[in-house]
């Protein structure tokens, strides 16, 4: 017989160390957005991510809805140019507990992309 278990709060034995199950339901990233950064910034889809800042050409700030506990976090991130479908290097210009920072390369020079996808792993606070 299957059976269902329904909570809103996981902790562990102790009653320590909370999460909510959206948290385990949406992957264990932490974070993560996918954005368009060509003309009008647009966000295709993002989880713990509330806003996007476009700061300068190619350069993008992800702000957190949840901070995480330090600036010590994990990212992994990829640009790709639609036009060209080359990969762009990507350079990480500064990560605090609430946002993280990008800046888009193709030919040594900063540009916007139409594909910009990043990920945070790390612990929140």
């Amino acid at each position: 017989m299957a059976s269902e278990l329904r909570v809103n709060t996981l902790k562990d034995a102790s009653g320590n160390n909370s999460v909510a199950t959206s948290v385990v339901f949406n992957g264990t990233a932490k974070a993560w957005a996918n954005i368009n950064g060509t003309s009008t910034l647009s966000t295709r889809d993002s989880y713990n991510v509330g806003s996007t800042t476009d700061n300068s050409t190619g350069n993008y700030t992800n702000n957190f809805t949840s901070n995480m506990v330090n600036d010590g976090f994990s990212v992994s991130a990829d640009s790709q140019d639609a036009t060209t479908r080359t990969n762009v290097h990507l350079s990480f210009e500064g990560q605090t507990t609430s946002t993280i920072n990008t800046i888009q390369y193709e030919g040594g020079s900063a540009t916007d992309t139409n594909r910009v996808a990043t990920m945070v792993m790390g612990d929140l606070a």
